[in-house]
């Protein structure tokens, strides 16, 4: 175990990239269970996946597959226009049947799948941190002009749903988010990121505010773990980066005790101007 490679310059490029994801993943996560979408992270990511390894046959960057792939399945969730659970299965098995498929019948896919689900994040470059500075700023900016009739279409059903060009670009940015996620943490680490803090704060912080903030802590401390345990040990950062995501979630303090004393909780669905 080489403590120094906490701090070698090899791996502060890796580390930003992955910072960066570990911000924007549980922010994407959180507005996605608000809308009831939580397995569409899991469907698009791997569907990406398979886009990463068709793009490696072709001789095409990783990320550029990933992403296209992502923004394919984002393009087919907002067409189906009132996606369900079970078309987030059916997406996540289509494309592992698709990655499957792919490894089997070409030798430089196969050799690919391993950073693609697993994550090679101690490998990724300058295009992987300008993706990832993207997705993050043009997903702000999207969430900006969104989040009020996202919040609204939860607290106020009958005002019906956002309009089709907002749902569009929060679906494209979504798909694109995690397109290149997987190409730097894996598939499952950028699922545990989007999913876990996301579900670990819904439902029980006292605002929508106090909800983003505690979701970003969580994924931050969790993603800081998890890289330091996988370089210090020479893992591989997927499994790692899971198994930090789930115990900081787990060792977070609970808030429903303070949020069910407030109206406004985000489970009881309070007054819109409580949740901004």
């Amino acid at each position: 175990m080489n403590i120094d490679l906490i701090f070698d310059p090899l791996f502060r490029l890796p580390f930003l990239t992955g910072l960066l994801l570990a911000v924007w993943l549980p922010v994407l996560g959180l507005y996605l269970r608000l809308r009831g979408e939580w397995l569409a992270v899991l469907g698009m990511a791997q569907l990406a996946s398979a886009g990463a390894l068709g793009g490696a046959v072709l001789g095409l960057p990783a990320v550029a597959g990933g992403a296209s792939a992502g923004l394919l399945a984002a393009l087919a969730k907002w067409g189906l226009k009132r996606p369900s659970d079970s078309a987030y299965a059916a997406m996540l098995l289509l494309g592992w049947s698709a990655a499957v498929a792919v490894m089997s019948n070409h030798p430089l896919a196969e050799q690919a799948a391993g950073a693609v689900f697993d994550g090679q994040l101690y490998f990724t470059g300058g295009g992987h941190l300008a993706a990832s500075a993207a997705v993050l700023g043009i997903g702000v900016l999207v969430l900006v002009r969104a989040h009020r009739a996202m919040l609204r279409a939860r607290v106020h059903p009958a005002l019906g749903p956002p309009d089709a060009a907002t749902r569009l670009a929060f679906d494209l940015v979504a798909g694109a988010s995690v397109g290149v996620a997987i190409l730097s943490l894996g598939v499952m680490a950028s699922f545990a990121l989007a999913f876990v803090p996301a579900w670990r704060v819904f439902g029980t912080a006292p605002s929508w505010r106090s909800a983003l903030w505690r979701a970003i802590v969580i994924g931050l401390v969790a993603y800081v773990l998890g890289f330091v345990v996988a370089l210090l040990f020479d893992q591989p950062f997927g499994p790692a980066g899971v198994v930090a995501v789930l115990l900081v979630a787990r060792l977070a303090p609970p808030w429903r005790q303070r949020a069910d004393r407030r109206a406004g909780a985000l489970s009881a669905g309070g007054e819109i101007g409580k949740l901004d």
